[in-house]
């Protein structure tokens, strides 16, 4: 006797890998550019992030001597909203997944 085996739904597992896009962490990245100047990219993240002074510089120095810094981390909806304001701000930003999370 053949025994049929549970058939998958498809639109569950749609659904459970969307879900599982969305969740978990998700870092925002800025990138070095030759085109800002230091002192707009310190003003951006001031105004993007509400950094203090000290904090944007930190990041500022960061992406001008290893060419990227880590500026937020969280939920990728924020994290994708982070990404787009700062391209608006004409700095280079990506979107990675944090697989620490």
């Amino acid at each position: 006797m053949i025994i049929p085996l549970a058939k998958s739904n498809p639109s569950t597992e749609t659904q459970v890998a969307v879900q599982t896009q969305l969740s978990g962490s998700w870092k925002v990245v800025v990138l070095n550019d030759p085109v800002n100047l230091m002192s707009y990219v310190v003003l951006v993240f001031r105004k993007v992030f509400g950094f203090d002074e000290s904090t944007a510089r930190k990041h500022m120095l960061e992406v001008h001597e290893q060419g990227r810094s880590i500026v937020w981390v969280g939920l990728r909806e924020k994290a994708e909203a982070y990404v787009f304001t700062l391209h608006q701000w004409h700095l280079s930003a990506v979107l990675e997944r944090d697989e620490a999370y």
